[in-house]
């Protein structure tokens, strides 16, 4: 039983299967590097990927989405084609690793940086991060929803902070994307990152990055892009010159797929689903003695995922009991982001994080929420 979807969405829709079959078997050349047929199919599958992508996001120029090899490559992507010494940016404590590793190697290239503390429940308030603001302020950069607890940001509220003081608004989707509606018109978003390997239940090695039209990107890859060939320098046109080299078509082409998918049952539909799983996930918890559920107390405060440690039980042995005797996949540590434990109170052991998909049944749940007692008991017994 996979219920790891927060890490990569499994199983994948057929028809995911089925595009990047043909994209391989079928298509096979690569877009934008020739003229005939199969080349020009490749260019068709991207430009719908494009299209697909910014009608999600109510992008209104697809020409803005910028296709990369994961989120952490787009986070990448806006942090250094964005920012230059002496601007400072401001970012919170309850941030994955692939967004502040790259802020904490660009503050040995003169970036300033500013990390809030969230509250106890994981949620970041705004006041404290209008406190931090600066006169060089140049960036806010948060993620949409925690990895580890689900808390979802007040990003609207963080958008009009950015809005007042000029900065540039970066929001991680990594745990929101196919989950919750985003609208980067709406919610003023100035760079969006985000996966193709989780709720967008597309195939690993895809991802994307939306840049709005007043932003100024730099490219910080160099190579080919099949246009602008006798220019020695990397050409900044978009989304050409900052996607070099050949496209991961047959992932591109399982991205389109799962994000038609998601149109066709629903944004809403899937996150209800998700959240009356999580409910019954919560209620199991709640009747074991000793367990603790971290993140908003409020259940419509939080997305994707339900993290949890149990008294007196080591975090990763119990994951390892619920695989090895159950066959359930969880994910137990500290989940790539050590500053929201320390936030959370779970450093250093961390925590089990549950995170259910769109395939993930009741069923499923109730033999879950079986197995954790089982679990919990034979290690807490083992240990008297």
């Amino acid at each position: 039983m996979y219920l790891d979807n927060a890490a990569t969405s499994f199983p994948k829709p057929d028809t995911v299967h089925e595009a990047v079959l043909h994209a391989m078997r079928t298509v096979g050349a690569s877009p934008g590097r020739g003229g005939y047929r199969q080349s020009l199919e490749a260019g068709r599958i991207l430009f719908q990927a494009r299209e697909a992508v910014a009608g999600l996001f109510s992008i209104p120029d697809s020409s803005r989405v910028i296709f990369t090899q994961n989120a952490t490559g787009a986070l990448n992507l806006a942090l250094q084609g964005t920012l230059v010494a002496g601007d400072h940016v401001i970012t919170t404590s309850m941030e994955h690793n692939s967004l502040l590793r790259p802020l904490y190697a660009l503050q040995n290239n003169g970036i300033e940086l500013s990390i809030v503390p969230a509250g106890s429940d994981g949620v970041v308030s705004v006041e404290a991060i209008h406190h931090a603001l600066q006169v060089n302020t140049r960036m806010i950069a948060v993620n949409h929803v925690s990895n580890v607890c689900g808390a979802i940001q007040p990003i609207q509220e963080l958008a009009e902070i950015c809005r007042r003081c000029g900065a540039l608004f970066l929001v991680d989707a990594a745990q929101s994307a196919g989950y919750l509606p985003i609208n980067v018109e709406k919610y003023a978003i100035d760079l969006l990152a985000v996966p193709g390997h989780k709720g967008l239940l597309g195939p690993g090695g895809t991802g994307l990055l939306y840049v709005a039209p007043h932003v100024q990107l730099k490219p910080v890859v160099y190579g080919g892009t099949g246009t602008h060939s006798t220019a020695e320098e990397q050409p900044q046109v978009m989304p050409d010159g900052f996607e070099a080299g050949t496209h991961n078509l047959p992932g591109i082409a399982g991205l389109l797929a799962g994000i038609a998918f998601i149109g066709d049952v629903g944004i809403s539909v899937i996150h209800q689903h998700e959240r009356a799983l999580l409910s019954l996930v919560e209620q199991a918890l709640r009747e074991i003695s000793g367990v603790t559920i971290y993140g908003p107390e409020n259940p419509s405060d939080r997305c994707s995922v339900l993290s949890f440690t149990a008294s007196g039980v080591d975090s990763v042995l119990l994951a390892t009991e619920l695989d090895y005797g159950f066959d359930i996949a969880v994910r137990a540590g500290l989940h790539c982001a050590p500053l929201a434990h320390r936030t959370l109170g779970t450093l250093p052991g961390g925590t089990v994080r549950i995170s259910p998909g769109w395939f993930t049944t009741r069923e499923e749940i109730a033999f879950f929420s079986n197995a954790v007692v089982q679990c919990i008991g034979k290690i807490r017994k083992a240990s008297e």
